[in-house]
C-alpha cells in the first residue's frame, strides 16, 4: 500500500518560495530534502509511490515524490530523520488544510489531485488564497 507524508513549509508563501528554498539546499545528486526530528515508521509504504505532500498557507499546493528516507544527524550529534525528494515540484488543487507540527501521514484517498496541464487556465499570479476559495466555492 502507498503511504504518503504531510508538511507545513514554514514561512512559504507560495510554491516558488519553495523551490527557492529547496534549491539552497540540495543534495550532492540533485535531489531535495526535508529533514525533521522524527523518523517514520512506515518507510516501507513511503517508497511504495509515496510523496510529500507541502501546505503553504493553509492548503496543500504542491508536492514531490519520496526517493528515500535515511537516518541523520544534525549539527549537534542528535539523531534526525532526512526524506531525500524528487527536486521536481508537482502542483496539486489546492485544498485547505489546518496548521499541525511536524509531519503526517496521509493516505491517498486525502491526497488532493494534481493540476492537470490543459484542465482549467489558472493566471499563475492568481494569489493562493483566491485560488483555493474559488476551488471551494467549485468556480475552478
Amino acid at each position: 500500500m502507498t503511504l504518503h507524508l504531510i508538511k507545513l513549509a514554514v514561512g512559504a508563501e507560495d510554491i516558488e518560495s519553495v523551490a527557492r528554498w529547496q534549491k539552497q539546499y540540495r543534495l550532492a545528486n540533485g535531489n531535495a530534502r526535508m529533514r525533521t526530528r522524527m523518523m517514520p515508521k512506515r518507510i516501507d509504504e513511503l517508497l511504495n509511490g509515496g510523496s510529500l505532500y507541502w501546505v503553504i498557507k493553509r492548503a496543500i499546493q504542491v508536492r514531490q515524490n519520496i526517493i528515500a528516507v535515511h537516518e541523520d544527524r544534525d549539527e549537534n550529534g542528535k539523531p534526525r530523520c532526512m526524506v531525500e525528494l524528487d527536486p521536481k515540484l508537482v502542483e496539486t488543487e489546492p485544498y485547505p488544510f489546518r496548521p499541525f507540527q511536524g509531519w503526517r501521514y496521509l493516505k491517498p484517498d486525502a491526497a488532493p489531485p494534481d493540476v492537470r496541464s490543459g484542465s482549467v487556465y489558472i493566471d499563475p499570479k492568481m494569489p493562493a488564497p483566491l485560488r483555493i476559495e474559488l476551488r471551494r466555492l467549485g468556480l475552478l
